[in-house]
């Protein structure tokens, strides 16, 4: 048999260990072995109990610059260094974190969420094993983005804007922002795992404001992922921006009143899964279920949806606004089916929730920064598509609307409830699109509404990369997605043209 030069996964795993120790010395003048000293004080007063520890570490910058009336309105520069300490026993976490990361404050920290967690009844849960995968190489990127200089990030704000004016008369205004970051960030566990991981993030937004007579409307796009500055500066990917926001613009001042009522309502592909992401993502979060705050908390293995209806979450997409080599626990990141043909599947878990319930860890454990514990939180979560063609859906609607783009929206997971503005809507009549509207704000149940797909489109595609999700204070950048679909009779709130 002839012999593999594919490396063993025990030895990429020493690799990355070795690679994660390096990182810790270079970025905090610290060696592994003090991180240890610091978790094995943190662990020891859990008297006994099944407690569990890990320190997360965060070195990095963000740099944003932004252009309004054609001048530059803003530049800003930030510069991280900090880290926490978690001790969890049981359903109990106490969290603790510094500014300024010496042996001596993560000591600190350490007593500080050890006796805050000291109290806990021991869940008797077995504890969850060390990670044993190989963490993922999503990030295509040769330099980070965050080196760049300002001048040539200024310039191609400029081209965006003069693009903008150009596209037509009407456009009085374009605002351009660019914002790009980079961090290192470290793991360390009382179950002897170490991990790093370089993050690097863009995001470029448009907004370009349209006037006619006393008509005034905006239209805006954006795009972004984890990849450098040499995506955004190649001219196909931000002419695309300038265009969908202008056209946006100048068609919204030749748009009527949205009508009002229950009706058929066609979703196009891409940004329109943020629907899927609110009124369902959230609710399948482990510690909603866990607690019994979710719509489907009792629901697992059951319908929650029509047949063609399946909802993936899938952190491990290249380049994804959304996906991570391994999350803010360490784990790397997975694909995890959440409603697979109409039935609930999965729940979304990070470590303390997955060992409460006794259930698969899902690498979906996420924090804002290092002054956050991590939560269950989605990745890039979107509908898996279908057999129809988006032209067979809209030709299947007698009378209803077509959302391309929304906007603000909100969700009350208790029971699933959602309202959502579209920012980007046209009438359906007869089979085909015959206007653009504004003001249609869509009012359901997001179970209900799955249950009520007729169509699934095979066109699939995510965002272009703008997401980010808020959940108790915290924020942290996620993609949605879906394909074209038809729902039926959702309640479309109108306005006055």
């Amino acid at each position: 048999m002839a012999k593999s030069n594919t490396p063993a996964k025990s030895s990429i795993l020493d690799a990355h260990v070795m690679s994660a120790e390096a990182a810790l010395h270079d970025r905090f003048g610290l060696t592994y072995g003090q991180l240890q000293k610091v978790i094995a004080d943190a662990v020891k007063g859990t008297g006994g109990k099944n407690g569990f520890c890990d320190v997360f570490l965060q070195a990095g910058s963000a740099l944003g610059v932004s252009l309004d009336q054609g001048v530059i309105k803003s530049t800003s520069a930030s510069h991280t260094s900090g880290a926490g300490v978690r001790v969890v026993v049981g359903d109990k976490t106490g969290y603790s974190h510094t500014d300024h990361v010496t042996v001596g404050n993560l000591r600190r920290c350490a007593m500080i969420a050890r006796a805050i967690s000291e109290h806990a009844v021991d869940s008797g849960n077995v504890p969850l094993s060390p990670v044993s995968s190989v963490p993922h190489d999503l990030y295509a990127v040769t330099d980070s983005p965050v080196g760049i200089e300002l001048k040539e990030r200024i310039a191609l704000l400029r081209k965006m804007d003069q693009l903008a004016r150009a596209y037509d008369a009407r456009i009085t205004n374009v605002t351009v922002g660019l914002f790009v970051e980079d961090y290192t960030v470290i793991i360390a566990t009382s179950r002897g795992d170490i991990m790093a991981d370089k993050r690097p993030l863009v995001r470029l937004n448009v907004s370009c404001l349209a006037e006619e007579g006393t008509r005034r409307e905006t239209g805006s796009s954006g795009g972004g992922g984890r990849f450098g500055f040499e995506v955004l500066s190649d001219e196909t990917y931000w002419r695309e921006h300038v265009q969908i926001a202008a056209k946006q613009a100048v068609d919204l001042l030749g748009a009527t009143a949205a009508p009002a009522g229950e009706m058929d309502v066609v979703l196009g592909g891409g940004w329109p899964g943020v629907l899927i992401h609110e009124a369902v993502g959230h609710g399948l979060e482990g510690d909603f279920n866990r607690k019994g705050t979710s719509a489907f908390s009792t629901l697992m293995g059951q319908s929650v949806a029509s047949k063609l209806v399946t909802v993936i979450d899938d952190g491990t997409i290249a380049d994804r606004r959304g996906s991570l080599n391994i999350d803010d626990e360490g784990t790397p990141t997975g694909r995890t089916v959440l409603i697979e043909n109409g039935r609930l599947t999965g729940y979304l878990q990070d470590k303390q929730n997955a060992s409460l319930m006794q259930s698969k860890l899902t690498g979906n454990g996420r924090r804002q920064d290092y002054r956050y514990a991590p939560m269950p939180r989605m990745t890039n979560t979107y509908m898996a598509e279908g057999e129809s063609s988006p032209e067979e859906i809209i030709a299947s609607v007698k009378y209803g609307i077509y959302a391309t783009t929304f906007g603000g929206g909100q969700v009350d997971i208790t029971n699933g409830d959602f309202t959502f503005s579209a920012t980007g809507a046209f009438l359906i009549e007869d089979g085909k699109i015959t206007r653009m509207v504004k003001g249609a704000t869509l009012i359901g149940n997001g179970p209900k509404a799955l249950h009520n797909v007729t169509m699934v489109g095979n066109d699939v595609s995510l965002d272009k990369g703008v997401g980010t999700c808020g959940k108790d204070g915290q924020g942290v950048p996620v993609g949605v997605g879906m394909p074209t679909i038809r729902i039926n009779n959702i309640t479309v709130g109108g306005s006055k043209s």
